[in-house]
């Protein structure tokens, strides 16, 4: 027997559901209030500092970048206003990486997916594309009504020529602004205007211009529900005391109008405050009714709470009927007890510690970091020469790193075997005993060493060889060890 699929559900079996729902768009509807609010502060706030951080300046000296945010992939280094990282100080990107997971962790441990809700660089574009829309086309009903008709007038192709227009343009300045980080911007964008920028440049704002324009424009709640996985993730580290947006059904249940409420009160029947007005799901930027409980699609951003309390005073009853709540408050309050909330518990507490911990050493080792490094390299063929004296030579490719922003007179010493001298190849020095180089600001350089010890007096076994650079002008040290090897 054959069987008709429908090509917008994949079917895992005869029996089972639908594996994939094809999209149902969602009309959001304008809303005020204090979590609208909050969400455009947000909103402003961080696409403020995503657009204009490129073009902040930061002194770092003569011939250093002015930028204070700077990724500088041909030299490797990383600037953030007064910090310089070298590759050698890749942890601490694996710090910051820790930082944040443990901090959404906690944010998920306090108030559920907050950072989905307000932070999210998915909800704040798509926030952004919303507000376009509803700016060229209207609110929720005149989409709606606009979407469902079957005819395009000449006004209707203006309003979607526009609004895609405008997509268009914060799309390709979202992907603009990604590269201005990799280079001087006001450099780059002149660059860009006049066609002048490397081929790669281009390349990367238009996938940037793509994937915001799609994700933000089409795709939108399916990212959140489909795409992302930390909806799944978060469902495993959270607890019942999180605070989740709930809808507090011990207050309004059963539902009913606000006439029919009135009649029954009087009969002395009980009623709850919910009126069934669907405002809630109207707001919702996923289409979900949050009265049906915790759902995957849920993104915490707390519309569907000031759309409630709107509704709630207009008709004189206390607001709040939605809010971050969770089930312990709703059962101690059918109970007749008083909500008890427990931020301060076992996991806030120790997210908090390892935060506090990672962020403490951090800064402590930013803040007592040496500017001047020195790595030391043993020669492999051979580990050793025995010279004709008698005498025993090892070699050592040294290489010394200044990140201070002016040259820097270095000296070399070695520790370890017995009445040793030192030579750099192709350097001559003032002082043959003590090696003395110039080392160029903010750069590596690399250079071969070459240490000698008498064969009298020293062991005929590997030893331990200690090599130390010193900055002559101010006295700074760095040091390395490695081992002097006999034939």
């Amino acid at each position: 027997m054959n069987k008709t699929v429908n090509p917008n559900e994949l079917t895992s079996d005869d029996d089972g559901g639908p594996l994939y729902v094809a999209q149902k768009k969602v009309y959001p509807q304008s809303i005020s209030g204090t979590f609208r609010r909050i969400k455009w502060g947000l909103m402003a706030f961080c696409l403020g500092v995503y657009y204009l951080l490129p073009f902040v300046r930061w002194n770092r000296g003569l011939g250093a970048p002015s930028q204070a945010v700077l990724i500088d992939l041909p030299n490797s280094r990383f600037y953030f206003f007064f910090i310089e990282l070298w590759p050698q100080e890749v942890y601490y990107f694996t710090g910051l990486l820790i930082v944040a997971a443990i901090t959404l962790f906690l944010m998920n441990s306090v108030g559920g997916r907050i950072w989905c809700g307000y932070l999210c660089p998915q909800t704040v574009w798509t926030d952004l594309f919303y507000a376009v829309e509803r700016f060229v086309e209207g609110d929720r009903r005149e989409r709606m009504k606009k979407d469902k008709s079957s005819g395009l007038t000449l006004r209707r192709v203006g309003e979607l020529a526009l609004k895609h227009t405008i997509w268009l343009m914060i799309a390709w300045w979202t992907g603009g602004a990604w590269v201005l980080y990799f280079n001087d911007a006001p450099t780059l964008v002149k660059e860009l205007v006049t066609f002048q920028a490397p081929v790669i440049a281009y390349i990367w704002i238009g996938i940037l211009t793509a994937t915001t324009y799609v994700l933000a424009g089409y795709m939108r709640e399916q990212v959140c529900t489909y795409m992302c996985p930390w909806p799944r993730i978060q469902a495993a580290l959270t607890d019942e005391w999180a605070l989740n947006v709930t809808y507090r059904y011990d207050r309004g249940e059963k539902r009913t109008s606000v006439k029919k409420a009135a009649e029954l009160r009087a009969l002395g029947e009980h009623v709850g405050d919910c009126v069934d007005c669907y405002q809630c799901v109207a707001v919702c930027p996923t289409g979900i009714d949050i009265r049906n409980g915790p759902q995957l699609e849920c993104i915490q951003c707390g519309l569907c709470i000031d759309a409630c309390d709107n509704v709630m005073t207009k008709i004189g009853r206390p607001t709040r009927l939605i809010g971050y709540d969770n089930d312990i408050n709703i059962h101690r309050r059918e109970e007749g007890k008083a909500p008890i909330y427990k931020v301060v518990r076992g996991r806030t507490v120790v997210y908090s510690a390892i935060i506090a911990a990672v962020g403490s050493f951090m800064i402590y080792t930013l803040a007592t970091r040496s500017l001047l490094d020195v790595n030391v390299l043993h020669d492999r063929n051979p580990v050793a020469v025995k010279l004709s004296d008698g005498s025993i030579r090892n070699a050592y490719t040294v290489r010394l790193l200044n990140k201070s922003g002016y040259d820097r007179v270095i000296a070399i010493d070695a520790y370890g075997p017995v009445n040793l001298t030192t030579h750099v190849v192709g350097a001559d020095s003032v002082t043959p005993d003590r090696p003395m180089i110039v080392i160029p600001r903010d750069s590596t350089s690399e250079l071969r060493l070459l240490v000698t010890a008498p064969a009298d007096g020293n062991p005929e076994k590997s030893i331990p060889v200690r090599f130390r650079v010193t900055d002559i002008g101010l006295g700074e040290v760095a040091s390395t060890t490695d081992n002097f090897v006999a034939p």
